[in-house]
């Protein structure tokens, strides 16, 4: 398919712009393996809901050989595509998606490979992943693991149509695959909310385990560096990555928590910060954000388009939105969460307003924590 071979080659030289792709084994990898086998269907979103896409609708390869994430599942539903094939735009909430071409690009080069490593993937999803780095390494260095049977199955399927066939099982991704152990690389292509000791057991001494936080806000991509007892210690880098969480680390939908807040018709008052300088990943406040307000989430009301909420479970939020260029906020329930969030904006600047990349974090038998700066620092955060 001619024009796949040039909607690929168009789609790496837009990574390669963004700065996404630099090393050149990687853009090679990316330019001879296609992704279009792996998502021959999926929903896309729109006002009405998801909409299924397949290879017999206009502009299917032109979507997939974009930078953008293609969800593939719906409330691990299987049948939920031809549903909405059958009657139209369905709801639902993402569990399983090819994640966007460039946080892939971003993972894998953040993953340090080299020749010979034995690389395990958390979260097969699609296969797309496994076939690039397959081509990277050759199929007998990668397994991958994922908890859904007809996801490792159709995986299975595609890699081998595409003459990959690395190792992929059915395994809880928390539990790694200790059977194929040890590994050079542990790489989970879904987030997590603490690290799975049987990662960090299952990793050669030195070797690197590479995946993303999952916090509502202040996400990031961290790698470990593995020790000879089973600890890791690593940074927060740089480059972002987010993903789904893995599924035994999913929380509340901050949709639910927003309907069972009680506004207690609190005034509105002028504050200094926008939502875009604090939820936006872009921004370099946000990961100290997340840090000031653990487990505190962003949720959007459809009743109120120009708000932004930020909700706890213990029925603490907080409304944010503008008037006139002007940001107002007005809040309620057991904790002011932008009256805890302003502190934090001013803590942040105290510190040097350090960006994502100054954090790391250490994992032991007993204890999981970030720390700016360094493992030693007063400054120092749970998992």
């Amino acid at each position: 398919m001619q024009s796949a071979v040039r909607a690929r080659r168009r789609l790496t030289g837009a990574l390669v712009r963004a700065g996404a792709l630099t090393d050149p084994a990687w853009i090679e990898a990316f330019q001879q393996v296609p992704r279009h086998p792996f998502v021959p269907r999926f929903f896309l979103a729109e006002m009405a809901g998801w909409v299924a896409v397949d290879s017999s609708d206009p502009g299917w390869l032109r979507a997939v050989y974009s930078d953008q994430v293609l969800v593939t599942q719906l409330d691990e539903d299987p049948g939920a595509w031809r549903t909405a094939r059958r009657t139209g735009p369905v709801a639902g909430v993402p569990t399983c998606s090819s994640s966007m071409p460039s946080i892939m690009a971003i993972m894998l080069e953040e993953l340090l490979v080299r020749a010979g490593h034995q690389v395990l993937e958390v979260g097969t999803g699609t296969g797309y992943n496994a076939a690039l780095l397959s081509y990277r390494l050759g199929s007998g260095q990668v397994s991958t693991i994922d908890i859904d049977g007809d996801l490792v199955e159709q995986a299975r399927i595609r890699l081998g149509s595409c003459g990959y066939r690395p190792r992929c099982e059915v395994r809880d991704g928390a539990g790694g695959f200790p059977e194929q152990a040890p590994f050079d690389r542990v790489l989970c292509t879904c987030s997590v909310s603490t690290i799975p000791p049987e990662w960090l057991n299952q990793t050669k001494p030195g070797g690197f385990v590479l995946t993303t936080l999952n916090r509502p806000i202040g996400a990031g991509l961290v790698r470990l560096t593995v020790g000879e007892d089973g600890t890791g210690c690593g940074q927060v880098l740089a480059r972002d990555g987010r993903f789904m969480p893995l599924r035994a680390h999913r929380r509340s939908e901050p949709g639910r928590l927003l309907s069972k807040i009680q506004p207690n018709g609190a005034a509105p008052r002028p504050t200094p910060l926008s939502v875009r300088s604090t939820l936006n990943p872009a921004s370099r406040f946000e990961f100290f954000a997340g840090l000031a307000l653990p487990e505190v989430a962003p949720a959007f009301d459809p009743a109120a388009p120009d708000a932004t909420f930020l909700v706890h479970a213990d029925g603490s939020w907080a409304r944010h939105f503008t008037d006139h260029d002007r940001n107002l906020v007005s809040q309620g329930g057991p904790r002011r969460l932008w009256d805890l969030l302003e502190s934090a904006y001013s803590d942040w600047q105290d510190l040097g307003e350090p960006t994502r990349d100054r954090f790391g974090v250490t994992v032991t038998q007993d204890r999981q924590e970030l720390w700016l700066d360094e493992p030693t620092s007063k400054y120092v955060w749970p998992l």
